[in-house]
């Protein structure tokens, strides 16, 4: 069956998302509530479609499967931002539209036209100001190395590839990972609330009117086949409604404590399942179904779709064994509604995948072979271009060579980094490495083959001494001369003591200059929009930090700018 076919009849929806109700006239339907645009889901992109769309002047409704915040609130808290932000300016940091541009072009690709990427960099600093005039706080401590994620007290750095010698060709290093500011000790997870939370709170001081607990089983069109207004499970308040939250909190809190792959994980997730179908059973029996107007348009803005095992193995079965990064409500349920009305999507199949090396920065100065033994990119280059290399070109299997000098190192270097850093390093220094001085023992435990590996050390060891480059441009500073005692450590997608994070990227194809979903004919849906990760956006190709909030940002304003005008009429 083509894509284009799939509808809630078919066998492979792997989705609880019905089929449209299809009303005569929207004016005669004894509607619950009504407001000129609701949003399904309210995240990143849900709450910036809200809040613009409350700025110019319209009535908003946000509903939610929990009480808010997506995968937004539970990111690192990165906007990606540049093009001279007032952050960057007070940090002294020299960056331009055109630069950003440039820098840019090389990782999102085609996946947006060029003039939406240019856009994209022109809008920029006005965006920071906007979450900024909304209450969201940054900080210009500038941090300068290449990591994944600076340390406490650091908030501008380069959350990307700038720093890549490869990249610099293009665009000269400007740091733009703006990590959002809070006060009080630093919490690694959750800080992305300080984007997030600020922002609701400015749209509900607006008028937003949240129902949460909430969940879309289906659009409502109208006889011109325009969307106006959406089916949806609501949980009634009260008694009910804390017990419910109670129990997914403790449920998800559960699955939480250790990735999936670790011992011990299987039980805690049991448990944590435990609870969550205690909520689902009082959700099942108390829900009422209500029917809420949409006068000028529904945003979907509910994530993608990387907690839908089913949808992963279908569309992207190179990542099914990676672990999924986000929220449980990331189940594609979004997408689904769209395409239970002829909507089009476009790059189901990607994925981004997470191996970060940095820090320990010891590590990136080793080596990374795939099964021949051979090396297939450069070691300090952002986590997600390692991922998408190992992933997409080397079925998902690679294999990091360092030796005991470097090792050494790496144990003090994890020693002063953030506790999810150094935990997940150590885990892998000394529960997920073979260590020996003879080359034929690391490739047998590893099934690598030996020949590869042993010319691949020897050529990256000569570039070394030779105070050269490396083949894929790693800088002589990067490097180091591996001999002595090897350590080999497992980071294939299916290691079990290195868990590799995924999430989709692909989704609702938009018009890209209203936000409003496209059909399967190529025409914007009427009553019909899509922000953050239910759609194809800015970072639909591959993923730097940051990158995807700042989509959300930038697509959800995008419909509240435009909402009830269709720019292809």
């Amino acid at each position: 069956m083509l894509e284009t076919e799939l509808n809630p009849k078919s066998e492979f929806w792997f989705s609880n998302v019905e089929e449209p109700k299809i009303v005569t006239d929207a004016s005669t339907v004894n509607w619950d509530d009504e407001a000129d645009l609701i949003v399904v889901g309210l995240g990143g992109g849900g709450i910036a479609a809200a809040l613009e769309s409350l700025d110019q002047g319209h009535s908003v409704i946000g509903l939610d499967k929990t009480s808010g915040g997506g995968a937004t609130a539970r990111s690192g808290g990165v906007f990606y931002a540049g093009g001279g932000t007032s952050i960057q300016k007070e940090a002294g940091i020299e960056d331009s539209i055109d630069n950003m541009y440039n820098y840019l072009k090389q990782e999102v690709g085609d996946v947006v036209s060029d003039t939406t990427l240019r856009k994209f960099c022109e809008d920029s600093p006005g965006n920071t100001q906007w979450l900024i005039d909304n209450g969201v706080k940054f900080n210009s401590t500038y941090y300068p190395k290449k990591t994944s994620y600076p340390d406490a007290g650091h908030y501008l750095y380069h959350s990307d590839n700038s720093l890549v010698p490869s990249y610099m060709e293009q665009a000269y290093p400007a740091a733009r990972g703006h990590r959002g500011f809070e006060e009080g000790p630093f919490k690694p997870i959750g800080v992305g609330g300080t984007i997030f939370y600020p922002l609701k709170k400015a749209a509900q001081a607006k008028g937003l009117k949240i129902y949460q607990q909430t969940e879309v089983r289906a659009l409502v069109i109208d006889a011109n086949n325009s969307v106006c207004g959406v089916k949806c499970l609501m949980l009634p308040g009260g008694s009910i409604r804390e017990k419910y939250k109670k129990l997914i909190s403790r449920g998800e809190t559960l699955q939480m404590i250790l990735p999936p792959t670790y011992p011990g994980a299987s039980l805690l997730r049991a448990w944590g399942a435990y609870f969550i179908n205690k909520a689902n059973k009082i959700a099942r029996q108390y829900q009422e179904i209500k029917f809420l107007r949409a006068k000028k348009g529904v945003c979907i803005s509910a994530g993608g779709f990387i907690f839908n095992r089913e949808m992963v193995n279908h569309y992207a079965p190179k990542y099914s064994q990676g672990m999924p990064l986000g929220t449980a409500c990331d189940d594609g349920s979004g997408i689904r509604l769209g395409q239970s009305i002829g909507a089009k999507t476009s790059l189901m199949n990607r994925v981004t995948a997470w191996r970060f090396l940095n820090p320990p920065r010891s590590f990136a100065k080793g080596i990374v072979v795939n099964k021949q033994g051979h090396r297939f990119t450069n070691e300090m280059v952002y986590g997600a271009t390692l991922g998408d290399a190992m992933c997409e070109d080397q079925n998902g299997k690679a294999y990091l060579i360092i030796n005991q000098e470097l090792l050494n190192a790496a144990k003090k270097e994890a020693s002063k980094s953030l506790p999810f850093q150094r935990d997940a390093a150590r885990m892998m220094m000394y529960f997920g490495s073979k260590k020996s001085k003879d080359l034929d023992v690391i490739a047998k435990k590893y099934n690598i083959d030996s020949r590869g590996l042993e010319e691949s050390i020897q050529k990256y060891n000569e570039c070394y001494r030779n105070n050269s480059s490396c083949e894929f441009g790693k800088a002589h500073k990067d490097m180091a001369l591996l001999e002595g005692t090897f350590i080999a450590m497992d980071i294939s997608i299916d290691a079990k003591i290195a868990p590799l994070p995924t999430l989709t990227l692909g989704g609702l194809v938009v018009n890209e200059d209203d936000g409003s979903v496209v059909g399967t004919d190529g025409r914007s849906i009427k009553g019909l929009y899509a922000a953050g990760r239910s759609a194809v956006g800015i970072c639909s190709n591959i993923y730097v930090s940051g990158l995807s909030v700042a989509d959300c940002i930038f697509s959800g304003r995008r419909i509240g700018k435009n909402l009830g005008v269709y720019k292809d009429e």
